[in-house]
């Protein structure tokens, strides 16, 4: 399992940027989620990387 944890606002992010986080979610910052390890999973990690920190539980 993975602990996501959005760190930076959604505010002028792209709108697929904003609906990823979403769908793992996150709405706004500090918001924390736990999400199986899987290729869905990772690559909405890789879409939004410079918005979230990740740490394996």
């Amino acid at each position: 399992m993975l602990k996501i944890t959005l760190k930076r606002s959604l505010i002028g992010s792209k709108k697929d940027q904003i609906a990823t986080a979403h769908s793992l979610g996150l709405k706004r910052p500090g918001q924390v989620s736990v999400q199986p390890v899987n290729a869905a999973t990772k690559g909405k990690i890789f879409k939004i990387s410079h918005l979230i920190e990740v740490a394996e539980v």
